[in-house]
C-alpha cells in the first residue's frame, strides 16, 4: 500500500510540474496573455494614429486651407499682398 500510495505522489508531482512548467504549461499562457495585451494596446494607438493620418490627408484633399495653414507654418509663405510681422517676446 505504500509504494502505490508513493507512485500516486510522484506521478501527481509530475503532473503538477507539467501542468505549470511543461510545454503549453500555465506561465506560458499568462505570458502569451500579457503579450497580447500589450499588442492590443499596441494596435489601438496605432489605429488611433491612422484615423488622425487619414483625417488629415482627407482634409488636405478636399479643402485649401489646411494647404494654406500648412504652408505658412512649416514653409513660412504668405500670400501676395500680405505683409509678415514678426512678434518677438
Amino acid at each position: 500500500m505504500k509504494i502505490l500510495l508513493a507512485v500516486l505522489i510522484v506521478l501527481i508531482a509530475l503532473l503538477q510540474h507539467r501542468l505549470w512548467h511543461g510545454n503549453g504549461g500555465i506561465e506560458e499562457i499568462k505570458a502569451h496573455q500579457q503579450q497580447l495585451s500589450d499588442l492590443n494596446v499596441e494596435v489601438e494607438e496605432k489605429s488611433t494614429r491612422n484615423k488622425a493620418l487619414y483625417a488629415e490627408v482627407e482634409d488636405l484633399r478636399k479643402g485649401q486651407e489646411a494647404l494654406e495653414e500648412r504652408a505658412r507654418e512649416e514653409l513660412g509663405m504668405i500670400r501676395e499682398g500680405e505683409t509678415f510681422f514678426q512678434v518677438l517676446e
